[in-house]
């Protein structure tokens, strides 16, 4: 079973234009990871070269110390789940399930032949005919019964109704607890997707600018409210990242810890704290102009 990928300064270029620059992480077996980021990020880039779909122009992606790209075991361990055009797709679920079976060692028809049923799926229905929601829920029935050591998501919710994506986010965690691997979810819906996540990474403008475990990032954000004096006060100094104000009231969004000498002061002027929720926080880091690294 795969225990590690290790990236180390990737980067990807076309010609002149840099898609990823620096990039560095680890994804450890048994976690669920995160990754966001906007439009043009570089996010299906960078799950790509996971899968070994594409060279990084420089630098080392590893599975478990050996290079990913053309090494046929290494791919063997990867799933990679994206949006694909069935329009010329004749043949059925049913037929896909059995091409499946025979193809990857570690595919499980029970399982599959569950979540069809869990999404009911027509079995017997060229894909070309499946809605698009319908398409999507076959993409993850097959990525979840692959088993892979690492299972990739890349916005494979596309077309689900809200009930189908609870189902599909129930699944990732029951299988996470049934058959620990890495899973790699990328996505937009952050605020409804966040609670998935043991740690999230956001990239912005093609560089990782934060690699965190939820528990730790949702503690580096946060929020206070009060009058507008007393808040500029208190947040003289800090990184703001949000600032409103309503009649004499403000409330300020700051990046990073509440710092010691300022716990008093806050307790003291009965300003309200809150927490940042990642989406919140993601919205922040990566707006215009914003430049976090």
């Amino acid at each position: 079973m795969t225990k590690k990928v290790e990236a180390k300064n990737i980067g990807v270029s076309y010609q002149e234009f840099n898609a990823l620059s620096d990039i560095n992480f680890t994804l450890d077996n048994g976690k669920i990871y995160g990754l966001i980021g906007r439009n043009g990020a570089g996010k299906t880039t960078l799950l790509s070269l996971l899968a070994a779909y594409r060279k990084a122009t420089s630098g080392e992606l590893m599975l478990d110390g050996e290079n990913i790209f053309e090494n046929e075991k290494a791919m063997a361990q990867v799933t990679f789940v994206h949006q694909t055009d069935y329009k010329d797709e004749y043949d059925t679920i049913r037929q896909f399930i059995e091409l499946a079976e025979r193809y990857r060692p570690t595919f499980d028809r029970n399982y599959a032949e569950q979540l069809v049923d869990l999404f009911k799926l027509p079995t017997d229905k060229p894909l070309r005919k499946l809605s698009t929601g319908m398409q999507s829920a076959f993409n993850v029935t097959i990525g979840l019964a692959n088993r892979t050591p690492i299972t990739i998501f890349d916005e494979a919710y596309q077309g689900m109704d809200a009930p189908t994506r609870e189902i599909f986010y129930k699944e990732v965690l029951e299988e996470q607890a049934r058959n620990p691997r890495i899973f790699i979810l990328s996505t937009h819906l952050v605020s409804e997707m966040e609670y998935l996540f043991d740690e999230a990474l956001i990239i912005h403008k093609g560089k990782l600018i934060i690699q965190e475990e939820m528990d730790v990032l949702l503690q580096i954000g946060f929020s206070l409210t009060g009058t507008i004096k007393d808040v500029e006060e208190v947040v003289d100094g800090l990184h703001v990242l949000r600032e409103q104000q309503l009649g004499g009231t403000k409330s300020v969004m700051v990046y990073g810890e509440i710092p010691r000498e300022k716990v008093d002061d806050i307790k003291r002027k009965g300003l309200e704290i809150g927490n940042v929720s990642l989406h919140d926080l993601f919205i922040q880091l990566t707006k215009e102009g914003n430049e976090n690294e």
